[in-house]
């Protein structure tokens, strides 16, 4: 039997499973509207006698909760970490996966070799579950042998969760693109294409960060180039849906890899890429690394993907008229990356933001990142008085949310290290720096103790 036949076969069972993309509706800047998913919840395959009295046997010995439970769970112990049992050919085909902060997909092959590289203390508490309960409590079992002393099992499984519209990652919410996601629009005549809160992998097609656009009378501006040529050439093929005016412009919020590998698509179409002049001395020094890094992790997505430098460079701020559209690009100042820059419309009252604002996922602070600097730019960036912002990554939202999950954590933990700091503590100390009021957001499992010991680092010597 060939490897697809084999893998046809396992999905058997949930054959008859109609699957649709998530999406989301933003009726305004602030309020996003869940939808309730659209399909049948499927009957748990038949099991034979023996396989019975075996499910019996473990549910005796372990703890099940209920979705309430779960839900109880993640809020009062965001620590918690939540694992997937099934395989990654599930979570993609399947509806995707639990949205919980502390989120591992450990297959219940693989539980046993695994789960102590991944989850080291046994005293942290955990939540398995599958699809329809069956594999998740012979998962809790093992893990309660193998010492692990707070394990629960969520008997409901990830269907009835995502039936309840709760809270669902989707590995790709459309598997007909090479976005992540497609358009939405904002308000009139500005749209975004909302990227993967993850990190870029081959399944998102490197699509976890916004890339958005203004329809004027005179043109599109496109902000963020994307992370190749191909996902480039979606994002226009999605332009075109809506107006058949050409795209002008594409500004670049930084030189990140998924901000600027794609400008080699917009320069065959004619477009003028902007960017902040230390945005293009960075490209200049480091794109041909990154283009390499792409093509390692995107393979044959990376197809006719190449490195070009910026066509525009400017300095702090660069007016553009676009029909009836008054369009500044801004440089407030380096906080996140080189040449951090945004897109502000003052009379929309709206900011396409880039990386100096998050909130959906845990802002990362990287080598060069200036966290003090950070604080600095963004009273300058409060002061716009934006009403609407659409940030780097996550949908868009106002200017109070952004505050409470960039700037605000910022303050927090740029204030514990001083604290200690002044106390004479040590790095491994700011590694356990209380983070639980954030571990909600995405990417926090990966990003928080390095955020602490970056900022720790470079603190040393303010």
């Amino acid at each position: 039997m060939s490897v697809t036949s084999r893998f046809f076969a396992l999905m058997l069972p949930f054959a008859w499973l109609t699957v649709q993309p998530a999406w989301a509706e933003h009726k305004n800047a602030s309020t996003k509207t869940a939808p309730v998913p659209a399909f049948t919840l499927p009957e748990p395959p038949a099991l034979t006698e023996t396989a019975k009295r075996l499910l019996d046997d473990v549910n005796k010995r372990i703890i099940n909760i209920n979705t309430a439970e779960l839900q109880a769970q993640l809020k009062n112990h965001p620590e918690t970490v939540v694992i997937d049992v099934r395989t990654p050919a599930e979570l993609a085909l399947l509806g995707g996966r639990i949205d919980a902060p502390q989120f591992f997909n450990i297959t219940r092959g693989w539980l046993e070799f695994q789960i102590e590289s991944y989850v080291p203390d046994k005293n942290t508490p955990i939540v398995t579950y599958c699809g329809v309960n069956q594999r998740s409590p012979l998962a809790a079992d093992t893990l309660m042998k193998l010492g692990y002393t707070n394990v629960r099992n969520y008997s409901d499984g990830f269907f009835k969760w995502r039936a309840a519209g709760l809270p669902v990652l989707a590995l790709d919410k459309a598997p007909h693109s090479f976005l992540y996601d497609l358009p939405q629009e904002v308000i009139p005549g500005v749209w975004s294409a909302i990227g993967a809160t993850a990190p870029g992998t081959y399944e998102n097609s490197g699509h976890n960060n916004n890339l958005s656009f203004i329809i004027t009378e005179e043109g599109v501006l496109v902000m963020n180039a994307g992370d190749n040529y191909l996902l480039a050439q979606s994002l226009h093929e999605e332009i075109k849906k809506h107006t058949p005016q050409p795209v002008k412009y594409v500004v670049l919020e930084n030189g990140q890899g998924h901000a600027m590998l794609g400008s080699s698509y917009w320069k065959e179409q004619g477009a003028k890429i902007i960017a902040h002049r230390d945005t293009a001395k960075y490209i200049e020094k480091n794109g041909y690394e990154i283009l390499a890094g792409m093509k390692t992790r995107q393979r044959d997505k990376a197809f006719k993907t190449e490195v070009v430098l910026p066509d525009i460079v400017f300095d702090d701020k660069l007016d553009l008229k676009m029909g009836s559209w008054n369009i500044q690009v801004l440089h407030l100042g380096n906080a996140h990356h080189h040449g951090d820059t945004m897109v502000w419309l003052p009379e929309k009252k709206l900011v396409i933001s880039g990386d100096t604002a998050f909130h959906e996922r845990m802002l990362p602070v990287f080598e060069d990142t200036d966290t003090k600097r950070w604080i600095e730019v963004w009273d300058k960036f409060e002061a716009l008085g934006a009403k609407i912002v659409i940030p780097g990554h996550g949908g868009p939202t106002d200017m109070p949310t952004v505050r409470k999950w960039t700037r605000d954590y910022l303050v927090y933990l740029r204030g514990k290290i001083a604290d200690l700091i002044r106390n004479g503590g040590s790095l491994d100390d700011a590694y356990k720096i209380d983070q639980s009021a954030y571990l909600h957001l995405h990417t926090s499992e990966e990003l928080a103790k390095i955020n602490a010991g970056r900022v720790f680092r470079s603190m040393e010597f303010e």
